[in-house]
């Protein structure tokens, strides 16, 4: 849940922006003892000011440690949720109330309440990528980082339900050997790119490595040659002797691999059709305006229901005991 506040800035509010959106809000992080997080996949002038970059698993071992008395959350609502989830009295800021995910949204609460009473003996495990209520139904949580490290801890007789990605939930799959009971929900960036565009950029590029986030089709990720989160492709892109790489996920992370790695070339993988929808519309609503504002006037602040939120702090509790 949200406090109301506008998503879109109005010029008086753009007029009364400081010159200096940086040191405003480095200002403000003094002032409030505030911690930005940032996910790799926002705009890079919102990575540069961020305390930490990361991805989900990344993030959410950051907001379980953090000192902070204010959490500001540059990525999307279910990453911010995560953060309130682990911080109830801790205030909790989104600059953009419109930052959701397609994915989360794939996997509405009452009829993901019908699917699990549907399979009584199955454990649920779900990607990050959800909603708090998803998060409350589930048993274990997980991220691209360490799905398979965490399914492969379960009991090899104890039927699971993977929730909301499929296509991460067939990647698990394979790598596991486990038969899963998989929800069908994909995320909007992830499923759009074209493997007839990719195949002929690595044509076009042949010396160039294709890495890719397991979030792709199966169609895609048969041409990768290395499968990982968006952690690991970086990790592996500064590591590989390769000195190409075409990255098959959102491109707010070539941000992080050209500043690791300036002397490789990372491409992004394309999409199907001629937009920019390797980048996801929802991550890049967050902007350096919307970070400042949001901190000065400490909204929009996230809230939850108690029930909900002590109901989702126990699978993501177990995820985060689970991947030490």
């Amino acid at each position: 849940m949200f406090t109301t506040a506008p998503s879109k800035l109005d010029q008086n509010q753009l007029s009364a922006l400081p010159r200096d959106l940086f040191q405003a809000i480095q200002t403000l992080k003094r002032e409030l003892n505030a911690v930005v997080l940032a996910h790799y996949y926002q705009d890079p002038d919102i990575q540069d000011i961020a305390d930490y970059i990361g991805d989900s698993l990344g993030l959410s071992q950051q907001a379980a440690n953090t000192n902070a008395e204010v959490i500001v959350f540059a990525g999307v609502h279910f990453m911010a949720e995560t953060a309130k989830i682990l911080n109830p009295n801790k205030l909790v800021l989104l600059p953009d109330l419109d930052a959701g995910c397609s994915l989360a949204d794939s996997c509405p609460p009452e009829s993901f309440a019908a699917f699990k009473a549907a399979h009584p003996d199955h454990l649920v495990v779900s990607y990050i990528n959800c909603t708090a209520e998803i998060k409350a139904m589930s048993d274990i949580i997980c991220t691209s980082s360490n799905a398979v490290q965490i399914v492969n801890q379960i009991p090899k007789d104890q039927p699971i339900i993977f929730a909301p990605d499929r296509n991460l939930g067939r990647y698990v799959m394979a790598e596991t050997g486990r038969d899963l009971v998989l929800w069908d929900g994909a995320c909007m960036v992830h499923e759009n790119f074209s493997e007839k565009k990719m195949v002929q950029l690595q044509v076009a590029h042949p010396s160039a490595e294709v890495i890719a986030h397991p979030e792709c089709e199966p169609a895609v990720l048969r041409h990768a040659s290395y499968i990982g989160s968006t952690t690991a492709l970086l990790k592996y892109a500064q590591k590989s002797s390769k000195q190409a790489f075409i990255v098959v996920t959102e491109s707010g992370i070539i941000h992080q691999m050209q500043k690791q790695a300036p002397d490789k070339q990372f491409i992004p993988a394309p999409p199907m059709n001629s937009c920019a929808c390797n980048e996801c519309p929802h991550m890049r609503l967050n902007t350096l305006e919307k970070l400042y504002l949001c901190m000065k006037n400490r909204t929009p602040e996230i809230t939850l229901p108690g029930d909900i939120q002590a109901a989702a702090l126990r699978p993501i509790q177990r995820m985060l005991e689970m991947s030490v």
